[in-house]
């Protein structure tokens, strides 16, 4: 059995566009090269992280415009259109994001950058879904010929690790972001996945998160793009970069055991940079000492959605320093 290919690339600190674009070139052309995934005339719909807004690129909350572009790009080199498109957290306005973060830039240079969560909604069956059999989305998701997710790499305070399979979640309505919470959200994530099925999956890992993700982490300078067809196997693989076992983090847990891809080493080819030589152990959620206050213990539920949990937070960092 053919094991899944994952590519790691290496760019130089604090890349620029170029940089970023070759990185992000020679990762898809290591894993079979972008038009073993898409061809001409396809909308293509490219799903970056767009979680809430940040004060600064460096905080590693969402996924950095240039890397984004940089798909962007390669896909427009082989005729298809690409459409950058995502949601935020429940109750972030996405225009804001988009406007803060180096996004409307790209706008501006007439790449297409939508805020979903302006545009037409649509239900979608999931195939073989265990907590859903249908799902609200965006009509643009429904439409588009294939989804590439670019995900961040970020510690996350529910999930162990954010990375391309929960990115995925972006591209449902705030209403069903609830939902997955409530019901289920591991489980709900990997449903999703399994009826997408993006062919390519690319995660930005040059400025990362670790502690207290998705939005309050500690920024950690990687400067590394990992690319593979197998979202199971990149989020594994990002997950033994920083010192997480595919068996800590429930979202590829669940997905490699309802074999939607793989997550064992011996199961993965990594081309590129080895993982040794990029290796660095993530700090835990529960190892972040900002939001430990004498007398008070953090539970952090399944069941609360982003929005609700980065308004906690904050909170919490409020009465830290009051």
């Amino acid at each position: 059995m053919a094991k899944s290919v994952v590519s790691i690339i290496q760019t130089p600190k604090a890349p620029g566009y170029e940089q970023i674009y070759a990185a992000v070139a020679k990762a898809v052309d290591l894993v079979g090269g972008i038009r073993a995934f898409i061809e001409p005339g396809q909308k293509i719909l490219v799903n970056p992280s767009w979680v809430s807004v940040i004060p600064r690129r460096e905080q590693a909350a969402i996924t950095l415009p240039e890397v984004t572009r940089a798909v962007a790009d390669i896909i427009r080199d082989v005729g298809a259109r690409p459409i950058i498109a995502e949601s935020s957290a429940v109750g972030i306005d996405s225009e804001r994001v988009i406007a803060e973060s180096g996004y409307q830039e790209l706008r501006d240079m007439g790449y297409e950058v939508v805020d979903l969560k302006r545009t037409e909604l649509t239900m979608v069956p999931l195939e073989n879904g265990k907590i859903f059999k249908e799902i609200q989305t965006y009509r643009l998701v429904k439409e588009a010929d294939a989804v590439i997710p670019v995900a961040k790499l970020k510690t996350h305070d529910q999930m162990e690790l954010t990375l391309a399979i929960k990115k995925l979640k972006g591209l449902v309505t705030d209403k069903y972001k609830r939902e997955f919470h409530q019901h289920g959200v591991f489980e709900a994530c990997v449903d999703w996945y399994g009826t997408l099925r993006p062919p390519l999956s690319i995660v930005d890992a040059i400025y990362c998160q670790e502690g207290l993700g998705p939005m309050f982490g500690k920024p950690v300078e990687m400067d590394l793009i990992v690319a593979g067809s197998d979202a199971v196997a990149v989020d594994a693989v990002c997950g033994y970069i920083t010192g997480f076992d595919p068996e800590e983090v429930p979202i590829t847990r669940e997905a490699a055991r309802r074999g939607l891809g793989v997550a064992e080493r011996g199961e993965i080819e990594i081309v590129g940079e080895p993982i040794e030589s990029v290796h660095r152990r993530f700090m835990r959620v529960l190892e972040d000492e900002r939001v430990k206050i004498e007398g008070l213990d953090l539970i952090y539920g399944e069941a609360t959605c982003t929005g609700c949990r980065m308004g906690i937070v904050s909170s919490l960092f409020d009465m830290k320093e009051a």
